[in-house]
C-alpha cells in the first residue's frame, strides 16, 4: 500500500502554468502563497491544508516565497475560482528574520540553502496588501502562526507597540486561527456550494470583521485597540479575558473595537477526533522540498523532521512564554498507534532512511494523553494549570502508553534507534509512580547520548512566573538521570535549556543562576534570551509590567546594558564576559563572589586590567572586547541604562 502511496504524493502540487497544464487545469479553485519554500511533509502547515484540500476534491496551487516587490509572483498560478490562502510559514516572520537583539538573522532554516531576506517583514500583511491590489474582493483567508498569535491587538517587539489586529491591517476576510484543518475545511465547502465569504461568520475557530456599532450577542467585550495601545492596565485586562476564553468547550465569542470597525472571534475549533488526526497524516505527501530547491542545497528544515514522527498536538505544560495555548490549545490531540506505525515504515522504505527515527513526540514528547479526563468533555479550567508550576490534583499522569508506543517503533523492520529529541517535562516524569522504570527505559533506548530538559531557571520566584517547576524538581530528576546511566555503564549527558531577561527576573536572580550553573558545572555555549513574542503571557508582562492573572506589578528587564549583564552572568567563565560579569557582581553588591575560591566565586578579581583585556582578546578568538571605562564612567552608564529595579512601564496608566 504505502509505495504505491508515497509514489504518488511524488506528484507535487502545481507550482507553475505548466504544472497545471500537465493536470488537464485551466484554473484553480484556491492559491495557497506561504513564506516558506515549499516543503511538501507533513510539518509544514502549508503541506497539510493543501493536501487535506485536495483530498475533499479542490484544485490547489502553491506559490512559495513570491517576490512581494512586484505583483508578477502572485499572478503566476492565475486568479483562482475560490479563494486566496495565505500564510507567512511556520513561523512568525518577524521571529524567522531578527534575534532577540533585534539583529538580522544570517539564516532562515525554511528557505532554500539556509538564505535569508526570501520573505518580507510582516509577510501575512505584506502578501495580503498584494492580493488586493491585484484581485480587489477576492475571498481571502489568512492562517498560520503569524495571523493566529496577532488576531487581536498585540504588542510588537519589534517596533515597540501596541498593533492593530492583522485581521484589519490585511483586509482578508476571514483569519483561521489555532490548528486549520476543521475550519479551513468548513470555510473551502461553503465557498464552492455557492455562499459568499462575507456571510461566513460561525465557523469556529475563525476571526471576521464587523461594524463597531454591529450587535452581537452573547460575546465578550475586550477593551478596545485604542485603549490597550494608551493603557497598559487595559492591555493586561484584554489577556486576562482574552486567556481565559481560549477553550473549545467553554470558550465564548469575543470582540474588540478597532476605531469604526471590530474584530470578532468565534469559539475555538473542537479537538481533531483519532481519526481525524491519522487522515491527515495518511495523506499522501512527497515528504521532502520541492525539485526546485536542488540547486540551491535544498532546504535546511526538512533535516530534522524528515525522520521524526508527530505523535500529537497540544500541551498542557503552561509556560508563561509560550503561546501554544493559543495556537495548539492545551487539550491533547493524539494520533492511533496504527496509524504512527503506518508511517514509520513507510519511512523504513525510503532509499536514504539508515535505520534511525530522529524524534517522536509533541510540543512535549511525553504529554500523550489528555491532564484530565473531563478535558474531552468539558474542557480545561479556566484561571488554573494543570501542572506548572504546581501540579493540579486531579492531573492525570501516565507514561505506558508513551513508553509502549516506542517500543512499538523500535520493534518495525528496517528501524535500528529511536530518539526523543523534542523535549520531556521532567516534572511529569518525576510525578509518575514509575519514574524509575521510565527513565531506565529513556537511557537505555531513547537518549543518544544527551537530553534536553528546559529548567529554564534557577529562581524560584522566576519559575513561578515563567510557570516552571521549582529547581528542586530538576535537581532530583538529575540525580535519578545521572544514577540511572550509569547503572548501566552509559556515559549520558543532559542538556538544560535556560533563559536570561525574564519578567520577574532581577540581577540577583541571575546571579542565583549564574551560581547554580557553577555548582552544576556547566557550560552553556549558548544562551537564549527571551523574547518577547506575540500571544504569550510572557509577553503581555514584558510589555505592562503586570501580571494580568492577579494585577500584581513584575519587574522586567529592559535595557541593553541590563540584558547583557543576566546574560553574561550565565556564561561567567568565559574571559570575554569577565568584565561585564564584575561590574554585574558589585553592582548588585555581590562583591563576596569575585575572588579566587572557586567553589563559591564566579570570576577573580582584576590584577592588571591591561594584561586582562589581552588574554580577552586572545580567548575570544577575534571577538570585540567589552569596554566600560573609568569607574565614575561605568556608575553613569549603568544608571543611564535604567538598571534600577523598576517595576512596569512609565507609560499612560488608568488610576495612576
Amino acid at each position: 500500500m504505502f509505495p504505491e502511496r508515497f509514489a504518488e504524493g511524488m506528484r507535487f502540487l502545481p507550482i507553475s502554468r505548466v504544472d497545471m497544464d500537465e493536470r488537464g487545469w485551466d484554473e484553480l479553485d484556491f492559491v495557497f502563497i506561504s513564506g516558506d519554500a515549499y516543503v511538501d511533509h507533513p510539518s509544514f502547515g502549508h503541506a497539510i491544508l493543501s493536501r487535506m484540500l485536495e483530498s475533499d476534491g479542490f484544485r490547489v496551487g502553491i506559490i512559495a516565497q513570491p517576490d512581494w516587490r512586484s505583483p508578477e509572483d502572485f499572478r503566476v498560478l492565475g486568479r483562482p475560482r475560490l479563494g486566496v490562502l495565505v500564510s507567512a510559514g511556520n513561523l512568525d516572520s518577524m521571529v524567522s528574520a531578527y534575534t532577540a537583539a533585534r539583529r538580522k538573522r544570517s539564516e532562515d532554516a525554511y528557505s532554500p540553502g539556509g538564505r535569508p531576506g526570501r520573505r518580507p517583514d510582516r509577510a501575512t500583511l505584506v502578501y495580503c496588501n498584494r492580493i488586493r491590489e491585484l484581485w480587489g474582493d477576492i475571498p481571502l483567508v489568512v492562517g498560520g502562526i503569524e495571523a493566529s498569535l496577532r488576531r487581536f491587538a498585540h504588542y510588537d517587539y519589534w517596533s515597540d507597540s501596541v498593533r492593530r489586529s492583522l485581521l484589519v491591517d490585511c483586509r482578508a476576510d476571514l483569519l483561521v486561527y489555532g490548528m486549520g484543518e476543521r475550519p479551513l475545511r468548513e470555510i473551502a465547502r461553503r465557498l464552492r456550494s455557492g455562499e459568499s465569504v462575507a456571510s461566513i461568520r460561525d465557523v469556529r475557530g475563525t476571526c471576521w470583521r464587523a461594524r463597531a456599532d454591529e450587535s452581537l450577542q452573547n460575546c465578550i467585550e475586550l477593551p478596545s485597540f485604542e485603549e490597550t495601545a494608551e493603557d497598559v492596565k487595559a492591555f493586561a485586562e484584554a489577556f486576562r479575558l482574552f486567556s481565559r476564553e481560549q477553550d473549545p468547550f467553554r470558550g465564548r465569542m469575543l470582540r474588540q473595537r478597532h476605531g469604526l470597525g471590530s474584530v470578532v472571534q468565534t469559539p475555538p475549533s473542537l479537538p481533531l477526533s483519532e481519526n481525524e488526526l491519522d487522515e491527515i497524516y495518511d495523506l499522501p505527501y512527497a515528504r521532502t522540498y520541492h525539485p526546485v530547491y536542488e540547486n540551491a542545497g535544498g532546504v535546511p528544515a526538512i533535516r530534522e523532521v524528515r525522520f521524526s514522527i508527530v505523535t500529537h498536538r497540544g500541551c498542557f505544560g503552561g509556560c508563561s512564554f509560550c503561546s501554544l495555548f493559543a495556537h495548539q490549545g492545551r487539550i491533547i490531540q493524539m494520533r492511533s498507534d496504527e496509524s504512527i506505525l503506518r508511517e514509520v515504515r513507510l519511512l523504513a522504505d525510503l532509499p536514504d532512511f539508515k535505520g534511525i527515527i530522529h524524534d517522536v513526540g509533541g510540543p512535549t514528547a511525553n504529554f500523550c494523553v489528555p491532564s484530565c479526563s473531563r478535558q474531552l468533555s468539558e474542557g480545561t479550567c479556566a484561571g488554573r494549570e494543570c501542572i506548572g508550576p504546581e501540579p493540579c490534583p486531579h492531573l492525570h499522569v501516565d507514561h505506558s502508553r508513551f513508553l509502549d508506543l516506542l517500543g512499538k517503533i523500535r520493534s518495525v523492520p528496517g528501524v535500528r534507534r529511536v530518539f526523543v529529541r523534542s523535549g520531556l517535562r521532567y516534572d511529569y516524569i518525576m510525578l509518575d509512580k514509575s519514574r524509575e522504570r521510565i527513565v531506565r527505559e529513556l537511557c537505555r533506548n531513547y537518549v543518544s547520548g544527551q537530553l534536553k530538559v528546559a529548567p529554564e531557571h534557577a529562581s524560584s520566584k522566576v519559575t513561578a512566573i515563567m510557570g516552571k517547576p521549582d529547581i528542586s524538581v530538576f535537581k532530583a530528576f538529575r540525580e535519578l538521570f545521572f544514577g540511572t546511566s550509569k547503572s548501566l555503564g552509559l556515559r549520558q549527558y543532559l542538556v538544560p535549556y535556560l533563559m536570561s531577561s525574564h519578567p520577574g527576573c532581577t540581577l540577583e536572580d541571575a546571579i542565583e543562576l549564574a551560581g547554580f550553573i557553577r555548582e552544576m558545572g556547566y557550560m552553556p555555549e549558548q544562551v537564549q534570551d527571551f523574547m518577547p513574542t506575540p500571544g504569550s503571557l510572557s509577553t503581555c508582562m514584558y510589555h505592562t509590567g503586570i501580571d494580568p492573572r492577579n494585577g500584581a506589578n513584575v519587574f522586567v528587564p529592559r535595557g541593553d546594558r541590563e540584558k547583557r549583564m543576566q546574560r553574561a552572568l550565565m556564561q561567567y567563565m568565559k574571559p570575554e564576559n569577565r568584565k561585564i560579569v564584575e561590574e554585574a557582581l558589585r553592582f548588585a553588591r555581590r562583591e563576596d563572589l569575585i575572588g579566587t575560591d572557586t567553589s563559591r566565586c564566579l570570576v577573580p578579581p582584576v590584577k592588571n586590567e591591561r594584561a586582562m583585556d589581552s588574554r580577552s582578546n586572545r580567548r575570544s578568538s577575534g571577538s570585540r572586547p567589552v569596554v566600560f571605562g573609568t569607574r565614575e564612567e561605568r556608575s553613569s552608564r549603568v544608571r543611564s541604562a535604567g538598571l534600577q529595579q523598576r517595576s512596569g512601564r512609565s507609560r499612560k496608566s488608568s488610576g495612576k
